[in-house]
């Protein structure tokens, strides 16, 4: 009886061998990541979100926007001639947690940031279909009208810096104040004008 033979036969020595391939391969193609830096460093220029930006973030996260955008730009032409290069590692490294996405109801917003004005962001945020009339995307008018939470904002930017987020004392410390008087509409709009503008040339 052949080899080949005796692994089918044999149901532990088959789990033992598929995890044994299972266990190499993926060592094979995860270990070289941690020692390569486009993977592990920021991009040159990229800085954490301020805590306007941060406080942005998290309500972009509690409406839902990521349900329907993506915010990953593939290395396809396709991609790139629509919304611009390719995404990269080192752009994600202050992203807690990741918004890459996989469902594109909407367009893609890794690269949105500096694309629109303020004031077109507002409008398409208050009513869509003011800006783009074919669009399928709900309104968010109480956007406008909430103002910022900022009690949590100095505790959020601590627990970043724990995880590696290089903020400094005095921009923790004057952060509750930096939302202070801020609609949430700002501070979502904010966080939008910054998506993808980290790499030049784009």
């Amino acid at each position: 009886m052949s080899l080949q033979a005796n692994v089918e036969k044999n149901i532990g020595l088959l789990i033992i061998l598929t995890i044994c391939v299972i266990s190499v391969g993926g060592l094979v193609q995860i270990v070289p990541l941690f020692f390569q830096t486009s993977t592990t460093l920021p991009v040159e220029g990229l800085k954490p979100y301020t805590a306007l930006q941060l406080a942005g973030r998290d309500i972009y996260i509690r409406e839902g926007c990521v349900g329907c955008h993506s915010q990953m730009v593939r290395p396809f032409r396709a991609e790139t001639e629509r919304y611009g290069h390719y995404s990269t590692a080192g752009e994600y490294i202050y992203d807690r947690p990741f918004l890459w996405g996989s469902k594109r109801t909407g367009p893609d917003l890794h690269r949105v940031g500096q694309r629109y004005s303020d004031a077109w962001h507002i409008a398409h945020l208050t009513n869509p279909r003011d800006v783009v009339p074919e669009s399928i995307m709900p309104s968010y008018p109480w956007l406008a009208e909430n103002d910022l939470d900022e009690s949590v904002i100095q505790q959020r930017m601590e627990g970043l810096r724990y995880l590696g987020h290089p903020y400094t004392d005095e921009e923790i410390n004057k952060a509750a104040e930096d939302l202070k008087g801020k609609k949430e509409i700002d501070a979502v709009v904010a966080y939008l004008q910054s998506l993808g503008t980290a790499l030049k040339g784009i």
